[in-house]
Order: C-alpha cells, then sequence, then structure tokens
C-alpha cells in the first residue's frame, strides 16, 4: 500500500510481498559447505534444498548433514549414497504414502522412511509429490503424532555386551543413561554380527563414545546440540 505526502495510506496499491526461500538470511552456511564438498549428487540436492525450503521448513544441519525442522522437530534430512540420493522423512511411518515411493532402509528402521532420487530430472518431474509429502510430514509434527516405537527390552542384547555391562559397572551405568534411541543403535549394531570376536571388537571400539553418553556415529559437539534420537 502507497503512502500520500503527509504519510496516509493511499487506498488501491497494493504490493505483494513474497519470500525468496533461497534468501541468504534462510540458508544455513553449514549446509552450504556441505553442498560445496560434495563431489556425487550436488546439483540433485541443491534442487531438494530448495523444494524443501520452499515448504517453510528451517534449516539446519545436523550429524552432518541437511536436517530441515518444523519448530525445532526434525522433518526431513537430506543425504546421498552411491547409487542415489534421498529425502529421509523422520516420522516416515507415519505418512499415508499414496503414491508408495516412501523406502524403509533396513527392517529394523521403525520410523524414518526415504524417497530416493537417481537424477536431477526426476526430483524435477516429482517436485509437486514431493512437497505433499513435506507439506503431510509437517501435519504430522502440528498434530504432534508420535511412532510407536519397539520398546528397547524388546531388542536383543549380544551375549558379548551383556557380559561387558555385567562386569563393568561404569559402563552399564553409562549405557543405561543412554536415551532408548540410542541404546537401541547400539544394541542392533553389538547384535549384527555373525562372529563373537567381530561383535566383542564393536563393544570395545564403542566404550567410549557409551561412556561419553554418545550415540552411535556422533561425536560430542552433535550430541549437546541435536535433539535426542528415537
Amino acid at each position: 500500500m502507497g503512502n500520500g505526502p503527509f504519510g496516509q495510506p493511499i487506498a488501491g496499491h497494493h504490493k505483494r510481498i513474497t519470500i525468496d526461500p533461497m534468501a541468504p538470511s534462510r540458508l544455513n552456511p553449514q549446509v552450504d559447505e556441505y553442498l560445496k564438498k560434495l563431489t556425487k549428487w550436488q546439483e540433485e540436492s541443491k534442487k531438494l534444498r530448495k523444494i524443501v525450503l520452499d515448504c517453510g521448513l528451517t534449516e539446519e544441519s545436523k550429524w552432518g548433514k541437511p536436517c530441515y525442522t518444523f519448530q525445532n522437530s526434525n522433518v526431513v534430512i537430506l543425504h546421498g549414497f552411491k547409487e542415489y540420493c534421498a529425502l529421509l522423512f523422520c516420522k516416515g511411518a507415519l505418512l499415508k504414502d499414496a503414491h508408495h515411493i516412501l523406502i524403509q532402509q533396513t527392517e529394523n528402521v521403525q520410523a524414518a522412511r526415504q524417497i530416493r532420487f537417481t537424477s536431477l530430472q526426476e526430483i524435477i518431474e516429482m517436485e509437486p509429490t514431493v512437497k505433499a509429502y513435506i507439506h503431510e510430514a509437517v501435519e504430522v509434527e502440528k498434530a504432534g503424532l508420535e511412532v510407536d516405537y519397539k520398546k528397547t527390552s524388546e531388542f536383543p542384547v549380544a551375549e558379548e555386551l551383556q557380559n561387558k555391562l555385567d562386569t563393568v559397572p561404569a559402563f552399564k551405568r553409562a549405557f543405561k543413561a543412554l536415551t532408548p534411541g540410542r541404546q537401541r543403535g547400539y544394541l542392533l549394531y553389538f547384535a549384527a554380527p555373525k562372529q563373537s570376536k567381530t561383535r566383542e571388537a564393536r563393544i570395545e571400539k564403542c566404550m567410549p563414545q557409551i561412556l561419553k553418553g554418545q550415540g552411535l556415529n556422533e561425536d560430542y559437539a552433535q550430541t549437546k546440540k541435536s535433539k535426542p534420537t528415537r
């Protein structure tokens, strides 16, 4: 709306204000650096970044990846692999998945689901669908919905881990003090190898992290800043 000579509004003069999702003030510098260093899926990741920001989410960097949040809750994470890049929906299990495009990475992943991409053109063609899924994920957060997680007590405990918990009190206290999500991550990781010596090696390697209160593949800074994982 324009102003007259004395500052009063002039009726009939309206100007629509649009917010550029790629404005510098909305871009996280750590994500900028992440994208610059990509040797694969760089253009695809840039496009996915724009799509997510178009949906009004806040851009952060968590676990070394671009993470997009709504009111401090993680909604989607952008990451790349050898064969594809993907948007990981943190509560994807709660989405309706009308187009049957959400992928569960492994049978042990309870909440998260991926949409995978193998080309920039594929992302461009799927943009409306991807945005619809993101908006649905935001509605899940607005409604306060939570995934019905399998209880930690229902996960198998490797014999080697149980022996360590029984013989090292400080280690047992530290493990029990971890969030349920971090405990489950370790339980799955330790139980996976078929050979006992491999399970023992994994436990020994992870003991310093556990004693510091860290989850699998976390560093201390991320542990302090990140919302506890489930």
